[in-house]
């Protein structure tokens, strides 16, 4: 699994927090990382997800270039 910490300390960061875990866990599909549970340790909230090796899209996207069609397509996807 991999755990994503989000502080609960900035104005919003609550809600912010609920909404994620809610889109998180009404939206299943293979192309997206299956959220599993989550847990409020102090002052973050941890959400348990599958782990995908190869780090984030962020990431991916800023280490290649991408053609304008690739990016709808990963878009759409």
């Amino acid at each position: 699994v991999a755990i994503k910490k989000m502080t609960l300390q900035e104005e919003m960061s609550e809600e912010l927090a609920v909404n994620e875990i809610l889109v998180m866990r009404d939206n299943r599909n293979p192309n997206i990382v299956t959220y599993l549970d989550s847990y409020l340790v102090g002052a973050e909230v941890w959400l348990a997800m599958e782990f995908m090796d190869g780090g984030t899209l962020f990431d991916v996207l800023r280490a290649v270039h991408l053609e304008e069609g690739q990016i709808g397509a990963v878009c759409r996807e």
